[in-house]
Order: structure tokens, then C-alpha cells, then sequence
């Protein structure tokens, strides 16, 4: 079947639905909602049987939707409707969700309903929670709508008659009254969820030292308390502040923007406030915490029997010199413990994205910050397929991007929850590459899938990933569970016989590829590509990066992403 998907951006969902479709052998091409015109342009120069808008904040003009069944994709349950579903959601505390897909008709989420598929709700952001629980809601109930529409014969169901207009609750946009927080009354919980309801977009507005900030993210501190509303420590990028019976930790701000002024971008909080910090202390939480001890950090250790786990989470999936820098020196801990497996990876969520682009648009010289930071993610890269006397585990809950990708391939098993999204390639930021992509993508697919992958810049399902080699080993299992499922079959490796056996092949086979080409050359090579890219500031990656990081819109589809084929291989 022709499906076109049509959305506000090609974000995590729309890439979920995008891969999910082509696996199951349909043609998929995307269409970005720039305009009624280019939409409809879309639609009369290659007619689709179904359009599909995963992520859509406009909507699709009549003379479309009334030729062509449109399905939307609703991140909330029967009944509910308004365009901050999942923002009031996480913001009341909801313990159940769910996601809808309606058919587009006048009244914006009144069409008929395909299906509806209900799904638990964490405690955990709303960015978080929309790229897994909402994420995999969606997709099934995607798939069963697109199921119920080939067949010919289903009949979607009504919202007009009495059992469900009874349910129907209209919410209102969730606005930045709604978002407030009042630091000299609010209680930690309320806090925490009005932060998590925010990320990562639109942020909570709020005056601190000085200035009016988006405050990003949050998480729970133990053992600190202080003046409501005073910022009372810092700890790797994020600031610590003071509420009436506790405190929070505030990974990420977003300066507001000034009238007429250019648009504003995340950065780590520490980095966004600069001197306003000065007399702050900065509290590290130690690598390997005490049992039952849950003191928040992006880097966190801990051992069961021979298993080592490494867990990291940095928003976005960014990773910018500074975090590079500590984690490999996390990594280098944790390789110094008397364990014979190590798991290298996030609970859920994100694994990485590569390098930090927003922290190099805000850099005195962004080719300089570029270069530094290429450095530090090689030599993590570089650590990680040097340790010889253990099996690596990456363990991907969530999606994966670029150097993020080449990170986990530099380990001996990769090993991702079925719903992550890989985006093996840099040519869309204009970069050549380097984390020893040239070494470890060839080795996993060969030369001529590596080539595809990079060349054709399109996601990858966890399940193709599999069926292609760059992934081991697909987990199904909910975003909480991938964690500790994850361990118990570490744990369970690490207790074999033959986990010592491989990592004696792993040895020998590093010493033999040693031999016939070092590890430093590949470096090298991508090096040499990847300086002249930064230090030329008329090369497009400087353009392309401040359109990223900027959200500049585009002001057509990308090619790459129009009229594609199905994709089973």
C-alpha cells in the first residue's frame, strides 16, 4: 500500500511509524506540513491510498481529507481532546494513558475513530514518556488502523453517538499560567511533575538569579533542602534549587527570548548561567553508590555478582566535551572492577545522539568546541573498543543517532529495546564522521550496506537493525523493564564458562585487526576529514548545524525522505 506520512517534523514518532511501515513492505514517503500547497502538491504529484500524520500541529485542508482517508494520530485516550493531551496528563499525575487514531474531519479530534490503544504512564517526562510508552501505544494502534483500512471492510467508530460524547473532555492549550510554580508553597511532587510536563518543550518560565528562563527537566535531590527557590548546588551541568519540603535537580534552561531577538536554545543549566553561579558549589555524586541509594547523577555505577553496569542518560542524547570527558572516565573505573561483563547504557530513553550541537552553537568558536569535542567522544569510542579483558554490552533502551550509534557498535554485543530508532549517518549535518565509523560500521553490515546506511540517511528499525548486524539482540519489552531485563541476561552471561572464552577470541581478534591496520589510522583518517570540516567556516555543517539548533523550518521535504519503497532487507 502507498501510505504518505505527513508531519510537523520528522521526530521520533514519525520515524517509529516511518520504519514500522517499510518493514511490512509498504511504500512510505513523508511529507513535512509547510504549507496547504506543498501538501497538496504532494498529494496530486504521487497519490497516496492513505496519509497518516503522526505528529501534526496544523491541520490537513478539507479538499485533501475529504478525498483521501487522512488517519491522526492522538497522544491520548477515547474521549480526550485538545492539542496539550500528554502535557496535562503527566502535569495531574495520570498513571494511564493512551493514544488514538481519528479520522481528520472538520472538527479537530471529532472524526471517526480506527482504533485506541490504552498504555501506563510513568514517572518520568513527557519527552521521555512520548518516545516509548506513548511511542509503542501509537504504533500499534497505527498498524491496527492500517490493518482495519486495507482490509476494505471496517468501518471506523463514531464519536456522534451517546456512550462516547459522554466520555469526550476537550482540554484547553496548556499555557505558561498553567505551568507556573510557586517555589514558597509548592510541595517537591507538584514541582517535579509541572518540570517533567514541560520537557523538553515549551519549559517552565520562571525568574532566577536575574534572568526569566525555560527551566528543562527534573529530578528529585535527597538529603539538601534550603531557601524555596535558591539555587543551592550544581552537579554535572544541571543546578540543584531549593522547594518547601526538599529539593530538585534542573538539568537544562532556555534563556527567553527577547522581543525581536533570535530564538533561544537549550543548554546545561551550569552552562547557561555562567558567572550568575559564582560561590555555588559544584556536589559530585560519587560513581558507585551505596545499595538502595538513589541520589540523582547522568552517570551511575553499579554491580550485580560479575556484571558491571555503567547507566548514563544526558538530554537530548547529547554528549558534549564535558560529559564525553566524565563518562570515559567512568568507563575507565568501571573497567578497573574485578567484572567480567560491562553493560554500557541508559535505563531508557535515549543512548546517545552523538556529539552536543547546542553546546557548540553557543561556544565562543564552534569549530573549535566542534573539534574538541570530537576528540573526547573518539576517545571514549577508542576506550571502549581497547578493553580486552571484558565483554561490552551496549544497551540501547531508546534511540540512537550518528557517533551515539558508532558508540554502541565499538562494543562486543549490542543489545536494543525493539521500538528504539537507529540513524546511522552524519551526512545530513554535513559531516564526514568519526567515533571509528569507518572501522566498526564495515565490520558489523560490510562495505556496501555501510555505504547505503550512510549514504541514504534514513532510521533504522530496532528489528532491521537486527536482520542487517548492527544489532545483537532485540529486546521486547516496555521501556521500565528494559533495564532490569537487560541485566538479568548480563548477569546470567557473565556467570557462563563461555563468556571467558569469547573474551579470549576478542583478544586475539583485537591484536590480529591491530596488525593489519591500527586503530590510530582509521582515527586519523576521519580526523584529517572532520578538522578541515570544522575550521572552514563557509562548509555547510556550520549552516546546517545553527538551522538544527535554531529549529529553523526547512523550506522543502528533504528529497531523501519523498515517495520511498518498502524496505525488507
Amino acid at each position: 500500500m502507498k501510505i504518505l506520512l505527513v508531519a510537523t517534523a520528522f521526530n521520533s514518532l514519525t520515524q517509529r511509524v516511518f520504519t514500522a511501515l517499510r518493514d511490512r513492505g509498504h511504500s512510505v514517503g513523508v511529507e513535512l506540513a509547510l504549507g496547504d500547497g506543498q501538501l497538496r502538491e504532494a498529494v496530486r504529484r504521487d497519490p497516496p491510498d492513505l496519509v497518516i500524520a503522526p505528529m501534526l500541529k496544523s491541520a490537513i485542508p478539507q479538499d485533501i481529507w475529504s478525498t483521501v482517508t487522512c488517519l491522526i494520530v492522538h497522544p491520548g485516550p477515547l474521549g480526550d481532546r485538545g492539542p496539550s493531551s500528554l502535557d496535562w496528563a503527566v502535569h495531574e499525575g495520570a498513571r494511564h494513558w493512551g493514544v488514538t487514531v481519528l479520522q481528520a474531519e472538520a472538527e479537530m479530534d471529532a472524526g471517526p475513530v480506527w482504533a485506541s490503544v490504552p498504555c501506563p504512564l510513568a514517572a518520568r517526562g513527557k519527552s521521555d514518556l512520548y518516545r516509548n510508552e506513548i511511542a509503542d501505544a501509537a504504533l500499534e494502534a497505527v498498524l491496527t488502523a492500517v490493518a482495519r483500512f486495507a482490509s476494505g471492510d471496517h468501518r471506523p467508530r463514531s464519536q456522534d453517538g451517546p456512550e462516547l460524547r459522554a466520555a469526550v473532555r476537550t482540554r484547553p492549550p496548556m499555557r505558561q499560567a498553567d505551568r507556573r510554580i510557586r517555589w514558597d508553597s509548592d510541595p517537591t511532587d507538584r514541582v517535579l511533575r509541572t518540570l517533567r510536563a514541560a520537557d523538553s518543550q515549551p519549559g517552565v518560565l520562571d525568574e532566577l538569579l536575574g534572568g526569566e528562563w525555560f527551566l528543562q527537566g527534573g529530578h528529585r535531590a535527597h538529603g539538601t533542602g534550603g531557601a524555596p527557590g535558591e539555587v543551592l548546588a550544581t552537579r554535572a551541568g544541571a543546578i540543584c534549587r531549593a522547594t518547601v519540603d526538599g529539593a530538585v535537580w534542573i538539568p537544562q534552561l532556555r534563556p527567553r527570548r527577547t522581543p525581536g531577538g533570535p530564538r533561544t536554545f537549550s543548554l546545561p543549566a551550569a552552562t547557561a548561567l555562567g558567572d550568575r553561579l559564582a560561590g555555588v558549589p559544584d556536589v559530585p555524586a560519587p560513581l558507585l553508590q551505596a545499595h538502595g541509594r538513589r541520589e540523582w547523577s547522568d552517570i551511575r555505577y553499579h554491580e550485580v555478582g560479575a556484571t558491571g553496569i555503567l547507566s548514563f542518560s544526558f538530554p537530548g542524547g547529547a554528549m558534549g566535551t564535558d560529559h564525553c570527558r566524565r563518562l570515559l572516565a567512568a568507563y575507565r573505573a568501571a573497567c578497573a572492577r574485578p567484572t567480567s561483563v560491562l553493560v554500557l547504557g541508559g535505563e531508557r530513553d535515549f543512548f546517545s545522539n552523538g556529539i552536543h550541537l547546542n553546546v557548540i552553537e553557543a561556544a565562543e568558536d564552534p569549530g573549535e568546541e566542534s573539534w574538541a569535542n570530537i576528540n573526547a567522544i573518539d576517545d571514549l569510542v577508542e576506550a571502549v573498543l581497547t578493553t580486552t579483558d571484558k565483554m561490552v554490552v551496549a544497551a540501547l533502551g531508546g534511540n540512537a543517532a550518528a557517533g551515539g550509534v558508532m558508540l554502541a557498535l565499538a562494543a562486543d554485543e549490542v543489545w536494543c529495546r525493539a521500538g528504539a530508532v537507529l540513524n546511522p549517518h552524519y551526512r545530513l549535518m554535513g559531516l564526514y564522521g568519526s567515533e571509528f565509523w569507518t572501522y566498526s560500521l564495515p565490520r558489523r553490515v560490510g562495505a556496501s550496506v555501510a555505504a547505503a546506511l550512510t549514504e541514504q540517511s534514513l532510521p533504522v528499525s530496532a528489528e532491521r537493525a537486527e536482520r542487517l548486524g548492527l544489532v545483537d539482540r532485540v529486546l521486547p519489552t516496555p521501556a521500565e523493564g528494559f533495564a532490569l531485563q537487560t541485566v538479568e541476561l548480563a548477569t546470567r552471561w557473565a556467570s557462563t564458562a563461555g563468556v571467558q572464552a569469547r573474551i579470549a577470541e576478542k583478544k586475539a581478534d583485537r591484536e590480529k585487526r591491530e596488525q593489519a591496520k591500527p586503530l590510530a589510522a582509521y582515527r586519523d583518517e576521519e580526523l584529517a576529514r572532520m578538522h578541515a570540516i570544522f575550521l572552514d567556516p563557509d562548509h555547510p555543517y556550520h549552516a546546517l548545524r545553527r538551522a538544527f539548533v535554531h529549529k529553523e523550518v526547512p523550506a522543502a521535504t528533504p528529497d531523501h525522505l519523498r515517495a520511498l519503497a518498502g524496505a525488507r532487507g
